[in-house]
């Protein structure tokens, strides 16, 4: 990660859980991989079963099918398969990754994390300043800055950042921006979850 980072790259990354090879300590250490590397943008989700796919296949003949798969991974309901460790640790396991990841203080220490080992390339010629930043920075500001509970975390990352990559302050806020759109996800999902 560091070397893709240190080359002006982000990672972005997906993470499934779910194979027959997990055990409960894959939650864990899929959690501590993402807050020691430095990526942002973390996608995790259960493992499903597709029809016409291998894995499909192999299930069937295990009697493990449940349902068809519905095309979401994320969602809690839709599991379809018996999985070898049980249904109920699996979905505790995956909300545990989805919780730590998510929470502001540890989404932010990831973004400042990944400040830290960013080189971009450098530009030839600045960006043109938009009003729309500074809409979206207000907005931010706002939402994030008072309303959000992991304010003090939000602050915090925008200050650490202006004093030691001061030109990585748009990105801190456009990366504070999709945090709160991944927790604000979760939240959803859980809220689903409850009513099904």
């Amino acid at each position: 990660m560091k070397t893709i980072q240190n080359n002006g790259m982000e990672v972005s990354a997906g993470f499934i859980v779910g194979f027959d090879s997990d055990t409960p300590s894959i939650f864990e250490r899929q959690i501590n991989f993402i807050k020691q590397s430095g990526i942002i943008n973390a996608m995790v989700g259960l493992l499903s079963a597709p029809s016409g796919t291998r894995l499909f296949e192999r299930l069937k003949q295990e009697n493990r099918l449940l349902s068809n798969f519905t095309g979401n991974n994320t969602d809690f309901s839709s599991l379809n398969f018996i999985p070898k460790m049980t249904p109920q640790k699996l979905l505790e396991g995956y909300q545990s990754i989805i919780t730590a990841i998510y929470d502001p203080a540890a989404f932010y220490e990831r973004v400042y994390k990944f400040f830290k080992e960013f080189k971009p390339i450098k530009r030839k010629r600045a960006e043109r300043f938009q009003l729309v930043y500074i809409k979206a920075l207000l907005q931010a500001m706002f939402y994030l800055g008072i309303l959000e509970k992991g304010r003090r975390h939000y602050w915090k990352l925008l200050i650490k950042t202006t004093l030691r990559y001061p030109r990585f302050l748009p990105e801190a806020v456009s990366f504070s921006i999709k945090g709160f759109h991944y927790r604000k996800m979760f939240r959803q999902m859980v809220r689903l979850e409850g009513e099904v």
